[in-house]
């Protein structure tokens, strides 16, 4: 089991960009894939990227390929995701997830066993 911590959020204008980090505890953070979902009012949770275990391979939903970038560094034990260009359709509770998952289960709530509480993200003039 690992403890996620989300920070970064915040409320920024149209174009600009923010960077998401997400703070693991414990020392089987290399073992978990990790991800970036998000959550809209009134919207079901939904997948924005994820990337592999020792961070070889990212994956995206199509709404943010080449704005958005998936990292994580796990001699820190932390993830990132940097969202430039940001729109406002993009504003959401942005969640972390951690998981022993599966390729076909990465863009799947279902794929992840841990989760942080989510930070707030307004895209707004």
């Amino acid at each position: 089991q690992v403890q996620l911590q989300e920070s970064g959020g915040g409320l920024v204008q149209p174009g600009e960009s923010l960077r998401l980090s997400c703070a693991a505890s414990g020392n089987t953070f290399s073992g978990y894939a990790t991800a970036w979902f998000r959550q809209a009012a009134g919207k079901e949770r939904e997948f924005v990227a994820a990337i592999a275990r020792t961070g070889g391979y990212t994956y995206y939903t199509e709404s943010v390929k080449g704005r958005f970038a998936i990292s994580r560094d796990n001699a820190k034990t932390t993830m990132y995701l940097q969202m430039n260009s940001l729109k406002p359709e993009d504003t959401a509770v942005y969640f972390c997830a951690a998981g022993r998952t599966i390729t076909s289960q990465l863009r799947q709530t279902s794929g992840y066993t841990n989760w942080g509480q989510g930070t707030q993200v307004t895209v707004s003039s």
